[in-house]
């Protein structure tokens, strides 16, 4: 019964200082429209070509295109599989789920006035998901670099006050816990932890404004076995509104809103046979949900008959986001109710989160119609990612600055026409958000598609993979050791498009 009433009133609480980091800007400030099967079996090179709900959502000029109503309706069978390699251990991780990932429509309207240089007019909406979080890894090894856990707690200890971090007299272990992130935050709750756990002791323990601290762990190698369980998704509906000049100009403006959903859990498992703390359990969960609004501004010109060029601007996206923690810790030397902490959950304020703008520029070419090869790039400054009030993330956002840079996306898409059959392919290469291009590494994509057009309606089917290696830390601070990951990404999807 202690537990659920502290749960209940952890649920009340608010804590005054956030717990962000730089993983959180780059999830939230990467995504790509996975869109329908054609438009993915392009690679997404569809930005100066339309015709396509989802290129819809890429380029807003695309519905334009359209000489008749239109609608798609797609779903996905997602396959990655996560190879993890940690000092001399590794793993293999995967994961398979089916998911809708697009739908929409364009309502198109003639202009029956023939003396206007307007020639139509089109509404549109249309959901799409750009971004799965569902991701499984795991690292299992022995650290031979003298690295425990216990440097992330002495980290948060430096400087800290031991009686800020101390037990009252008949004061339960879970209610300090609690009181520490509401007074003074995320970093007091960790050295809280690691103190009570017996992990960190004070240089003077009869001095309540001590704020050095040692490890009661012994230098040595540490069996550390890691795991990172993330679920979710992010997504945008777009509210379109295009038109057609004359014979060559297409523009649109799509007005977007977007929503995160991201639950993650992490645990730690450290053993060693060198100190009396030979056995650590340290385990944290976070849930995420926001809203957000960003608008895109595109246009497509008919150069020639064969000929077309595309221009897309995506503004940043500004996000409202709110956030929930867990965090559970043992040893094998710690109080039984040092367990109590596991049911306490942190609400943090809402934050506010402006993500990167991005320019993209298309060129394709049409073979009457045989078939075509288009071209997209696109640049990206993850730099300029800012997490607001300012004044409460002036040196995370400098950080920011300092560790992600811009990024370019090269996206090659081809189709070609025989009969009712439509055969695709498509290559795609993202560079690496990072300034040292290994944290998260370039991105390596291709795609294979084949459509049959039933007049009306068209069927579509697309096998597409990527595959990246990112140079993941354990945690932001201290263990900062890191996993190396080779990530590889399949999706079989699923379309269905007609005429309305």
């Amino acid at each position: 019964m202690k537990k659920l009433n502290i749960l209940f009133i952890g649920l009340l609480s608010m804590s005054t200082i956030y717990a962000q980091d730089i993983s959180d800007a780059l999830r939230y400030s990467q995504s790509e429209i996975q869109g329908t099967a054609r438009f993915r079996a392009l690679s997404g090179a569809f930005g100066a070509l339309g015709g396509d709900m989802s290129a819809v959502s890429a380029n807003p000029a695309g519905s334009a295109v359209f000489s008749r109503s239109h609608a798609s309706f797609t779903g996905s069978n997602v396959d990655s599989e996560n190879n993890t390699t940690y000092f001399n251990g590794s793993t293999v991780n995967s994961i398979s789920n089916f998911d809708i990932n697009q739908g929409g429509a364009a309502f198109v309207f003639a202009n029956r006035n023939t003396n206007s240089p307007w020639r139509k007019f089109t509404l549109g909406i249309a959901y799409d998901r750009t971004n799965n979080y569902d991701d499984v890894w795991n690292a299992d090894g022995l650290n031979t670099n003298n690295q425990s856990i216990d440097l992330y707690f002495l980290n948060y200890a430096d400087g800290v006050r031991l009686g800020d971090i101390s037990l009252l007299d008949n004061e339960f272990v879970e209610d300090a816990y609690l009181d520490i992130g509401n007074t003074f935050g995320f970093a007091h709750q960790q050295a809280f932890l690691g103190y009570q756990s017996f992990i960190l002791e004070p240089d003077d323990e009869n001095d309540d404004n001590n704020t050095t601290y040692f490890s009661n762990l012994a230098d040595g190698n540490f069996d550390h076995d890691y795991l990172h369980v993330s679920t979710g998704y992010n997504g945008k509906i777009s509210f379109n509104l295009a038109a057609q000049y004359d014979d060559n100009l297409y523009i649109g403006l799509n007005l977007n809103s977007h929503f995160i959903d991201y639950q993650r859990s992490t645990s730690l498992e450290e053993k060693n046979s060198n100190s009396s703390i030979s056995f650590i359990n340290f385990e944290n969960t976070l849930s995420t949900t926001g809203s957000g609004f960003s608008f895109q501004l595109g246009g497509i010109m008919k150069l020639t008959p064969e000929l077309r060029a595309g221009i897309t601007y995506d503004s940043p996206i500004w996000y409202s986001i709110e956030e929930e923690t867990t965090q559970f810790i043992d040893t094998n030397e710690a109080d039984a109710d040092l367990d109590f902490i596991g049911g306490v959950v942190n609400i943090y304020p809402r934050y506010r989160l402006q993500t990167p703008a991005k320019i993209t520029g298309s060129l394709a070419y049409v073979f009457a119609k045989k078939g075509l090869i288009s071209f997209d790039y696109s640049k990206k400054d993850y730099g300029k990612t800012k997490f607001n009030p300012d004044r409460d993330f002036t040196d995370l956002n400098a950080a920011i600055s300092d560790v992600l840079t811009d990024a370019s996306t090269y996206r090659l898409g081809a189709e070609y026409k025989h009969k009712q059959f439509s055969f695709r392919g498509g290559y795609r290469f993202e560079e690496s958000p990072y300034t040292d291009g290994v944290t998260v590494g370039d991105l390596t994509g291709y795609s294979l598609g084949l459509g049959y057009n039933f007049g009306n309606t068209r069927l579509d089917v697309t096998y597409d993979k990527w595959e990246r290696t990112d140079e993941t830390p354990l945690y932001n601070v201290g263990l900062i050791d890191t996993a190396t990951i080779d990530r590889e990404n399949s999706n079989i999807t699923l379309s269905l498009s007609f005429n309305i």
